[in-house]
């Protein structure tokens, strides 16, 4: 009977040692998102793309702007030889064009915010699945973000065998 409850000691104590001893076999790693997503290729690509569309809707809003100011000092000129009607119909013109002008700078704004996290996403699978693999291959099991980490614990910084894995110099 001793021999029987000597074993299941000695048992219940090897298990619970085998879990404190992979608790303290955890491997924390840390990593900037930013710096790594900055430093790929895709997010150069992605920038010159964004400032091209920004641009081209920029350039689009200043173009309307110089026709409503056209359009403007036009009826400025020819309202002394204008009907009534023709003025207030005129006028109405330009009231939609002044409205629909109003809202474009935000418009752009949204445009240019949903064209960036459209470029983005990609990037950011790409990195996450970078890191996943880097995290997998070296046996980390918790990699936290150095953006949102204050104290930092025993840890190793991946972003150089993050980028080193995506291929990053």
């Amino acid at each position: 009977m001793n021999k029987i409850f000597l074993v299941i000691v000695l048992a219940t104590g090897l298990s619970v040692m085998d879990i404190y001893g992979a608790a303290a076999q955890n491997k924390i790693g840390f990593i900037d998102m930013n710096e790594l997503m900055i430093s790929m290729p895709e997010a150069k690509k992605a920038d010159s793309v964004l400032k091209e569309y920004s641009d081209a809707l920029t350039t689009n809003a200043n173009d309307k702007q110089k026709d409503l100011n056209e359009k403007y000092n036009k009826f400025v000129a020819d309202s002394a030889t204008m009907t009534l009607v023709a003025k207030d119909t005129r006028r109405m013109e330009l009231k939609e064009k002044i409205q629909e002008l109003s809202g474009m700078n935000q418009k752009i704004q949204n445009q240019v915010e949903a064209k960036r996290n459209e470029l983005a996403a990609p990037i950011q699978k790409k990195a996450l699945d970078a890191v996943k693999a880097v995290a997998k291959e070296n046996g980390y099991s918790h990699v936290f973000p150095k953006e949102s980490v204050y104290i930092f614990p025993d840890a190793d910084d991946l972003i150089d065998r993050t980028k080193k894995k995506l291929g990053i110099k």
